[in-house]
């Protein structure tokens, strides 16, 4: 396999608008799923009868394939970026979702009990003693979504919003090697810098897991 390198010096710049669309893509889709599976996991903690309706109805979206819902979001947004931003953003809820629930109930009740007994409110209770508990598993569920997603923003090139995408379709249409190779390898690349930034960054936050491990 022949990798054509004056052909990567000649687009670099377009290789460089790529990545920048394919880094904006996950990372809003990342955002949007968040705000929306943030505050469903919180009704499904407060009333666990909506847990499962919700987890069926994230699943179900999560199993539709990728072309078949873009195609029906086309008639509404058009072919946008808003189409691949809504597409995307529903992959991430699952996941999210599911990963947030099971990280609140995961803290201890008798540790819910003492903040009660502190005299702190529900809003104070969930952002400093809860969360920093839940923490963990909300950003392992962050860094599969993240990963997950990275590379189903490839898929949205099919409407012309795929980033990195755009170079398989060029290697495909053109029978050219180099563009897949080189979207490949920036998109594992992605995915594997996203992750270990975002393994720091839980590494960073949560001082009490490093001294446990310790």
């Amino acid at each position: 396999m022949t990798i054509d390198w004056s052909w990567i010096t000649r687009h670099a710049a377009e290789i460089g608008a790529q990545m920048g669309q394919h880094v904006t893509l996950a990372g809003l889709s990342l955002v949007f799923g968040l705000a929306i599976a943030f505050p469903l996991a919180l009704v499904a903690v407060r009333w666990p009868r909506l847990y499962g309706p919700s987890l069926a109805l994230t699943g179900v979206l999560f199993t539709v394939p990728s072309l078949a819902l873009f195609i029906l979001l086309i008639p509404f947004t058009g072919l946008s970026i808003a189409t691949s931003l809504i597409g995307l953003t529903i992959y991430t809820l699952l996941i999210l979702f599911r990963n947030i629930v099971e990280g609140l109930r995961a803290v201890p009740a008798d540790v819910r009990e003492a903040a009660r007994a502190l005299g702190y409110s529900k809003s104070r209770r969930l952002l400093s003693v809860e969360l920093p508990i839940a923490l963990p598993v909300i950003v392992a569920g962050i860094r599969i979504a993240a990963v997950t997603t990275i590379g189903m923003v490839t898929v949205t090139a099919l409407i012309g919003q795929g980033g990195l995408g755009q170079l398989f379709i060029t290697g495909f249409t053109l029978h050219f090697t180099t563009p897949l190779v080189v979207g490949f390898v920036l998109s594992i690349a992605l995915a594997i810098t996203v992750d270990l930034l975002l393994a720091a960054l839980l590494w960073w936050v949560t001082p009490w897991q490093r001294g446990r491990s310790a």
